[in-house]
């Protein structure tokens, strides 16, 4: 064997991640071969080879090209204006209040030529300490660059960390280190869930990652380096198992902490993983595989991980045909390159000749994607080797026929609404460009999570559907029998907002004077739930009895006068005569447990699903959510005086969000749609047939929807036309009333909105993060009484909107997700 030379600079870590032979890797010979085979097996018009052949590493360089000298592919120079304007802010809202944590990581997804992330790199040196930046120290930031092919990685990972112009070595000296990881998407992710990261960190921590005498990266704890060295050969192992948890840091002592028996709670003390995900390389994924791949990133709730994604707009037939057939053919030798390792894979890389295919291509509106194909000049047939040297495999094309080889999908606001949700993903911020084509997406993993409402054609899980029906695939209304995975979702939520956001200070404290101590809350939702569940069942009460007669009613003031209440629960007095809180949680417990016996004996067939049983899970789950919203409301009032802001979501950065909401106001202000809209005569449906009494007699039916006395029954509303602002009225419209003093008097007389606070003669807006300033909020819709509300419509010309009004304006205007939809704890502020 010849001396290996120890190369003369030290090359980038490259991380070995590929799976072994035999897994899930797709980038293996045989799994490729594999792939290409079973596109090119599909009968004619079904044909179609594997995305992945367009990104060796010729292609990976056309790609490139395509990205510099290709003027109609707006995708890649549009993303790189946000990320260099706006990198900044990105970089600050990644890291919210924490700021860089030492041995935090950065890992991008199908990394490329790493120029758009050089601005993200650059901004990420910039938010580390100077003062804690020493010769030798291991860089409290590690940055992954994942990719396919190992070449390229180390090619694009020079450009960045040398130290010579251009390069951004001197900037990232001791601050962010630069590193590869050699893999698939899956193998990076496996990778991850086993724990990698963390022996990585051990590794570096312990001094371990240095040359050996030949120059070469020395293996450390089972993890398989690269050496990147002009004579090196590299190998793969695997790794131990571990697993990465959450770690949530409140302010002061939430309840929590007095909680003898706080269940499972995943902590852990790895620090953040920040995943980038650009170039809206998702949309190569089919829409049902997007959400599927989002769901599997290890991104843990409450630790600070984040990923940045970025998506492109549905942006019209014109403009994206033109960005994928650019005038130069630049993009057609990318995609004709994919022919030459179709033919590689399948041992003979001459097998498809060029000259006999074509590229051709579309915008399918239907299904807002691209669609690119190969398609064949003239009938042929290709002879493939079968491997065992005996048996070829034909493979006959007609003349014209079509191969497809990707799909870029595009994004509509309902596209990213329903993504995100199916996802378990939350948006902590957006960025888009001037022309709205692109957007950056920073996301979450939150604690628990809301999907979208059912439609009324969803079908049961085969989980839920022997509860429901005997039907294995049976239709159910959302307004039907809540599934047990839907309760257990609701019990975080309501445990969070308990447990985490009040602290111990509060718990005997009343918020707001008409209602009950926060402490009556906690026992008030076992107790209701407890006490419907005993009537059904004509069972005994939960112990202790007493309860049912402590926790059975909150307060709730008369709507005609709210200094009167209605009939309440006699609660004690003195804070000594309360239960504990200790016992008050063990009862709760003992109560969750009562329910899910009897979603077993539903599913076993011990007992019958019927009506009066649906009404009675539907009416205590929607109650324990209305009642989330109601301690919502109180917990607000001592925002920053009390009430700890909800942990294990980002907080979000108020003076950078107004900052867009001040653009996107000055977009409507200026739009020549003008600020109301006209609607014409319209009928309405409200409510709908639901009565009680009906229960015994009709029998239980999935798709009936269950409600309250106050909905019964359906009917029809004419509604004349009439003109509707399009947006509601903002804290800065009604200030401009309110602070007049030639305007607000006599009749026209407004008070200061109760979500306002006045401090030292300046003005703020109450969130749940404490008081922010008015400027920040003055695009929010404003929160007041409906008698001033009205006032202040009458003196502009109008009046507040009837029900059948707002429904008619809200069934032919529905909000998206992007725009608004504020719901099911998607931001724990308001939005514009």
């Amino acid at each position: 064997m010849a001396q290996e030379t120890p190369p003369t600079q030290d090359g980038p870590k490259i991380i070995d991640v590929r799976l072994e032979s035999g897994t899930t890797d797709t980038t293996s010979a045989a799994s490729l071969r594999s792939a290409v085979l079973s596109g090119l097996s599909q009968v004619a018009g079904r044909k179609s080879l594997p995305t992945l052949l367009l990104y060796d590493e010729r292609g990976l360089r056309l790609y490139d090209v395509i990205t510099t000298d290709a003027e109609e592919y707006y995708l890649f120079p549009t993303e790189e204006s946000i990320l260099r304007e706006k990198g900044s802010d990105i970089i600050s809202v990644m890291h919210g209040e924490r700021g860089v944590v030492d041995g935090e990581v950065v890992l991008e997804l199908g990394a490329g030529s790493l120029r758009k992330t050089s601005h993200l790199l650059q901004n990420l040196a910039t938010l580390v300490d100077d003062t804690n930046v020493s010769v030798g120290s291991v860089p409290p930031i590690t940055y992954y660059a994942l990719d396919l092919e190992q070449r390229e990685l180390v090619r694009t990972l020079n450009g960045i960390i040398m130290d010579c112009p251009g390069a951004l070595g001197a900037e990232l000296a001791g601050k962010v280190a630069a590193r590869g990881m050699w893999g698939t998407y899956e193998g990076g992710i496996q990778f991850i869930k086993q724990g990698g990261l963390d022996k990585l960190r051990t590794a570096d921590e312990a001094g371990n990652s240095r040359l050996d005498d030949r120059g070469r990266r020395m293996e450390n704890r089972n993890m398989s380096f690269v050496d990147t060295s002009p004579d090196s050969e590299s190998s793969a192992s695997n790794s131990e198992s571990s697993s990465r948890g959450t770690e949530t840091t409140p302010p002061s002592p939430p309840l929590s902490a007095l909680d003898p028996n706080p269940g499972v709670k995943a902590q852990s003390d790895s620090p953040p993983l920040h995943m980038l995900f650009l170039g809206s390389s998702l949309g190569n994924f089919s829409r049902p595989d997007m959400a599927s791949f989002l769901s599997r990133l290890p991104l843990s709730p409450g630790s600070g991980d984040t990923l940045l994604l970025g998506l492109d707009g549905d942006n019209g037939k014109q403009l994206v045909e033109r960005a994928y057939n650019d005038r130069k053919g630049i993009t057609r030798a990318f995609i004709m390159n994919g022919l030459l390792g179709a033919g590689k894979a399948l041992g003979d890389e001459s097998l498809f000749v060029e000259n006999k295919w074509e590229y051709v291509s579309w915008y399918n509106q239907a299904k807002r994607r691209h669609e690119a194909y190969y398609k064949s000049i003239g009938p042929q047939t290709l002879k493939i080797p079968a491997g065992d040297g005996v048996n070829d495999i034909i493979v006959k094309f007609a003349d014209e026929e079509l191969v497809n080889i990707e799909v870029s999908h595009k994004y509509s606001t309902e596209d990213i609404n329903s993504l995100f949700s199916a996802s378990n993903l939350c948006v902590i911020q957006r960025w888009t460009d001037p022309r709205g084509l692109y957007n950056l997406f920073l996301l979450e993993r939150p604690p628990f999570h809301f999907p979208l409402i059912r439609g009324p054609a969803a079908e049961v899980s085969l989980e839920d559907a022997p509860i429901l029906s005997k039907q294995p695939q049976a239709q159910f209304s959302p307004f039907n029998v809540p599934a047990v995975e839907e309760w257990k979702e609701l019990w975080k939520a309501w445990d969070l907002i308990t447990m985490d956001m009040i602290p111990s200070s509060m718990l005997y404290d009343k918020p707001i004077d008409l209602r009950h101590k926060c402490l009556f809350y906690l026992g008030h939702i076992p107790a209701f739930l407890d006490i419907h569940l005993s009537k059904l069942l004509t069972e005994p009460n939960t112990e202790p009895d007493n309860y049912k007669y402590i926790f059975e009613r909150g307060i709730d003031p008369h709507v005609d006068d709210p200094t009167q209440c209605h009939p309440h629960s006699e609660v004690p007095e003195e804070d000594s005569e309360w239960p504990t809180l200790e016992e008050i949680l063990d009862f709760r417990n003992r109560v969750r447990q009562r329910l899910l016996n009897l979603y077993s004996e539903l599913k076993s067939g011990k007992r019958h699903m019927d009506r009066k049983v649906a009404r009675v899970l539907f009416m205590t789950y929607e109650h324990e959510g209305f009642h989330a919203e109601t301690l919502l409301y109180m917990l607000i009032q001592r925002a920053g005086t009390g009430t700890i802001p909800p942990p294990s979501f980002a907080r979000p950065s108020f003076d950078l969000l107004s900052r867009d909401w001040d653009t996107e106001y000055a977009k409507f202000y200026q739009s020549p749609i003008g600020p109301v809209v006209k609607l014409g005569a319209h009928t309405v449906t409200l409510g709908h047939n639901d009565l009680e009494g009906d229960d015994i007699a009709v029998p239980y039916d999935t798709k009936h929807a269950f409600g309250w006395d106050n909905e019964h029954p359906q009917r029809e509303v004419h509604v004349a036309e009439f003109e509707i602002s399009w947006r509601p009225v903002t804290n800065g419209e009604f200030f401009t009333h309110w602070s007049d003093s030639n305007l607000n008097h006599g009749k026209d007389k407004v008070a200061m909105p109760a979500s306002w606070v006045q401090t030292a003669g300046r003005l703020y807006v109450r969130t749940l993060y404490g008081p922010v300033a008015f400027g920040m909020a003055r695009h929010w819709p404003v929160q007041t009484n409906y008698d001033d509300l009205s006032t202040y419509a009458r003196v502009k010309g109008g009046r507040i909107p009837t029900l059948s009004e707002l429904r008619a304006f809200w069934e032919k205007f529905q909000s998206g997700f992007v725009g608004g939809e504020n719901v099911g704890f998607r931001h724990w502020h308001p939005m514009p």
